[in-house]
């Protein structure tokens, strides 16, 4: 097989373990930054286009598209998808999981808990937001963000009408969120891969910190989920249509609470703190997808021949009652 890895760097820890992972099984592996790439839009002939000369052929692509690049990666993956190259994510769930309240009102929909979320736009806004969310300390974000970046705590009300009126001015939308006291700075990060959870973290926010990310200097350390929660994550990941995602939680006395779902998530912490290797783990199904693909593919195609069949048959029959009842 011939793996396409979309990344920024080829050195970064996610994609460098990936392109093992695949070598490993035998697979041939380019690593290509999605920016580098040209697309081409023609009638009938979408290409892809690197420097000169037609992008590294492929008989599967995993995007590992940064939140910095989302636009335009995500048009990278769409033109993939146009060429007929399965993509372990599609462009749409990636677009949704990077979209916080979008992702938010899919999750609602399926009666999957959230902490309490408002998404507001006025000044004369910001009072009924923060009672619905229980009233301030709450966290503030950007609806689109990743690692904890466009995440912030606002203590007081002032605090809150500050920020979004500071963020609001720079043409940002956010959305307003239920600061959740009994976490203490911990949460739980669950990596998902075809419908299966694969690892699981517990993270713990360094002091003065509310944010758990490890490259904050959060502490992780390995977690054993009970059924529920790993029911959560994998009903999030299906709910969002990720093949392969991490899944962000809380832990409370009403169950499990999704914070957000990452479509590119790190794989160094989740490794090193439980284990396991996700890399190869993630390859295995991107093998899986791509032979189930392909036979969807054959089973389409079958189909469409046996129809072109019989109705060339019913012509026929047509044809022939037609020239009887003339004769």
């Amino acid at each position: 097989m011939r793996v396409l890895l979309l990344s920024r760097n080829a050195a970064l820890y996610s994609t460098s373990r990936l392109a093992l992972a695949a070598r490993a099984r035998g697979h041939d592996v380019a690593v290509v930054d999605p920016l580098d790439l040209r697309i081409v839009i023609s009638r009938g002939t979408p290409s892809l286009y690197l420097g000169d000369r037609p992008a590294p052929r492929a008989d599967f692509v995993i995007p590992r598209i940064g939140a910095s690049i989302t636009n335009y990666g995500l048009a990278v993956v769409r033109q993939f998808d146009l060429m007929g190259v399965p993509v372990l994510n599609t462009a749409l769930a990636i677009a949704r999981s990077r979209d916080k309240l979008r992702a938010m009102q899919l999750l609602t929909k399926k009666n999957i808990d959230v902490p309490v979320t408002v998404c507001a736009r006025t000044p004369e806004a910001i009072d009924h937001a923060l009672v619905q969310v229980g009233g301030p300390p709450c966290i503030v974000k950007l609806q689109q963000g990743a690692q904890g970046i466009g995440t912030m705590i606002a203590e007081t009300r002032q605090a809150v009408t500050s920020l979004l009126e500071t963020l609001w001015a720079m043409g940002q939308d956010i959305v307003l969120q239920q600061y959740i006291a009994e976490a203490k700075g911990r949460d739980l990060r669950v990596i998902v891969v075809g419908g299966r959870v694969v690892a699981a973290m517990r993270r713990q926010a360094k002091a003065g910190e509310f944010r758990s990310n490890l490259h904050r200097g959060g502490l992780g350390v390995c977690a054993s989920l009970d059924a529920r929660y790993r029911r959560a994550a994998i009903a999030a990941t299906r709910v969002i249509g990720l093949e392969v995602a991490g899944v962000d939680m809380l832990e409370t006395r009403e169950g499990p609470k999704i914070l957000e779902i990452n479509s590119s998530p790190g794989l160094e912490g989740i490794e090193r703190t439980s284990g396991i290797d996700v890399s190869s783990a993630i390859v295995l199904h991107a093998e899986r997808y791509l032979a189930r693909h392909k036979h969807r593919r054959h089973t389409t195609l079958d189909e469409e021949r046996r129809f072109s069949r019989i109705r060339g048959t019913h012509r026929d029959l047509t044809r022939r009652r037609v020239g009887s009842s003339i004769g």
